[in-house]
């Protein structure tokens, strides 16, 4: 079984609410929780990531954030999304849970479930 890896941001009620049925599910050892505030991923992670979740970059941006309007990009490309992303990691979408060949956000926290009998 790959591991499971939970993008997990501890300030976000979806994030947490993923967390908790995780845990339920699998217990506190049947995951990995990234952190993802404080370890960003870089560059090269994040557009891997993207190209596991259903919707790719655009999926993996948090377009309503400041920060994202800040930029006036529209019609963003991948790229430009995942710059953006890289340099404002706040940008990820959360909570994310990641098979290593599938990722689903976690919104509603329910969908996370989905990917377990995946993994």
């Amino acid at each position: 079984m790959p591991i499971l890896k939970l993008y997990h941001n501890p300030r976000c009620s979806k994030s947490r609410e993923a967390l908790a049925l995780l845990e339920s599910r699998l217990g506190s050892e049947g995951f990995e929780i990234i952190r993802y505030l404080d370890n960003p991923l870089d560059r090269e992670q994040l557009a891997a990531l993207a190209t596991r979740l259903e919707g790719g970059a655009r999926a993996l941006t948090r377009e309503n954030e400041s920060e994202w309007k800040a930029l006036t990009l529209t019609d963003a490309s991948d790229a430009q999304r995942l710059d953006a992303i890289s340099a404002t990691p706040k940008l990820m979408q959360r909570p994310i849970l990641d098979t290593g060949r599938r990722a689903m956000i976690g919104r509603p926290p329910e969908d996370v479930l989905a990917l377990l009998d995946d993994a």
